[in-house]
């Protein structure tokens, strides 16, 4: 684990910006198409917008979310919905979105449409991954009875998730299907997220707070970005 740390949320997002266009650019010569996860919340907003404000070939560039609530995206609380008003505008609207909801009555049912969606998505260029204060990340809850199947190293590349502490059910890409990934990302604020971090790296209990299953992870190695405010 690499704990870059900075003075504000506005230095974080400026450098963390500047290492992601690098990544999808490099990706774009290199391959010709460039792959991007990226997680929901209000933390990664500001980011969002950011990036696409910057001169790339997002028309290369394809989107997904490493896990969203079983909502449409009319709904408020839908992950897909914030990343089209905060990323996918100006320079970026270009970028092609995958999303994870499709309009059965339980994620279950949804899921074998979703995995054909994503069934020919190649190793992802960076993957940007949040951590909630129970050491959850995706939607890879402790609390719920798919954490263990979401965790195996067998696991298919998506599956659904009834977290018993959370509202919503999910969609989450499996642990295996996200470290399948050149650059793995841990965006953090605020001092309290710090110490979650300080107390899932002091163990190694997957189960107990699937963070842990990525922060020791080797290869790639995560690249934790924190400001405290």
């Amino acid at each position: 684990m690499q704990l870059n740390t900075f003075l504000s949320s506005d230095e974080l997002n400026q450098d963390f910006a500047k290492r992601l266009i690098a990544i999808l650019s490099d990706a774009i010569t290199s391959r010709g198409q460039a792959y991007l996860v990226v997680s929901g919340g209000r933390t990664p907003q500001a980011l969002f917008q950011q990036l696409s404000q910057t001169e790339l070939d997002w028309s290369k560039v394809t989107i997904t979310l490493a896990d969203d609530r079983f909502l449409p995206d009319s709904e408020a609380d839908s992950n897909e919905r914030l990343v089209k008003a905060s990323l996918l505008q100006q320079n970026a609207a270009k970028a092609r979105f995958i999303s994870l909801y499709a309009p059965f009555d339980k994620a279950e049912q949804a899921v074998p449409e979703l995995l054909k969606r994503v069934a020919d998505l190649p190793t992802f260029d960076a993957v940007i991954l949040g951590m909630g204060e129970d050491g959850h990340t995706a939607s890879l809850f402790p609390c719920s009875k798919e954490v263990q199947a979401g965790m195996a190293a067998d696991a298919p590349a998506l599956l659904a998730v009834n977290p018993t502490t959370a509202p919503y059910q999910r969609i989450s890409f499996s642990k295996t299907r996200l470290l399948n990934s050149r650059f793995l990302f841990l965006h953090l604020v605020g001092d309290s997220k710090l110490r979650v971090l300080e107390q899932a790296m002091a163990s190694h209990d997957e189960l107990a707070m699937p963070i842990r299953a990525f922060l020791h992870h080797t290869d790639p190695e995560i690249s934790v970005m924190f400001a405290a405010k």
